[in-house]
């Protein structure tokens, strides 16, 4: 029994975890929006990374995908 517990529960905070990557996004949008001074180069690897982030996502490759948007937030100083 504490076997399937701890299953569960380790599956109910990878999920969480991979839920969250819409929320990073959001905050990088967010960001954007606001038009924050940056460089042309790192705006188009901001944006890069943005969209990296989302088809990972998508892919449900959710580490790498806060990784790039974690990249991208990094850069916006997030």
């Amino acid at each position: 029994m504490k076997k399937y517990l701890f299953a569960l529960l380790a599956l109910s905070s990878t999920l969480a975890f991979a839920h969250n990557c819409p929320n990073e996004m959001k905050a990088i949008d967010a960001k954007l929006a606001a038009k924050p001074v940056l460089t042309g180069p790192d705006m188009t690897k901001v944006q890069a990374m943005r969209a990296e982030g989302e088809k990972l996502h998508k892919a449900g490759k959710h580490d790498d995908s806060i990784k790039a948007l974690g990249e991208a937030k990094k850069l916006l100083g997030i």
